[in-house]
């Protein structure tokens, strides 16, 4: 049986808030898309930080969210295009860049990757 949950977005970029009801089977992004509320994206697969938004009420789950390390989502952090809601929901878009320093920024010119990039060890 499908749980609907609402989600209250507040849309930094655009100085705008939305409020939907999202059902927990289906993308948080995918049911905000089809209810006309337009936010950025752009892999669509978890895989990049431009849907992130900081979650400040609520859980959200999404396991294939290979774009956040685990410390980011202990720290609020979701990826709306795989994201499914499990409660009702608070959350505010973040600006990509932002997001991506916090994930990566703390490797890059500071000689610590040898191979690949960490995403959940120091």
């Amino acid at each position: 049986m499908t749980r609907y949950y609402s989600i209250h977005i507040y849309d930094r970029q655009a100085n705008t808030e939305y409020t939907a009801m999202i059902p927990d089977d289906q993308y948080i992004l995918k049911s905000l898309e089809e209810q006309g509320i337009k936010l950025p994206f752009s892999c669509r697969n978890g895989a990049c930080t431009t849907c992130a938004v900081r979650r400040l009420e609520g859980k959200i789950y999404h396991p294939e969210a290979m774009g956040l390390s685990l410390q980011l989502e202990e720290e609020g952090y979701n990826l709306l295009c795989v994201g499914y809601p499990r409660s009702n929901l608070v959350v505010e878009t973040q600006d990509e860049d932002e997001v991506y320093e916090l994930q990566f920024g703390r490797y890059f010119g500071k000689g610590k990757v040898l191979f690949g990039i960490p995403l959940d060890e120091d």
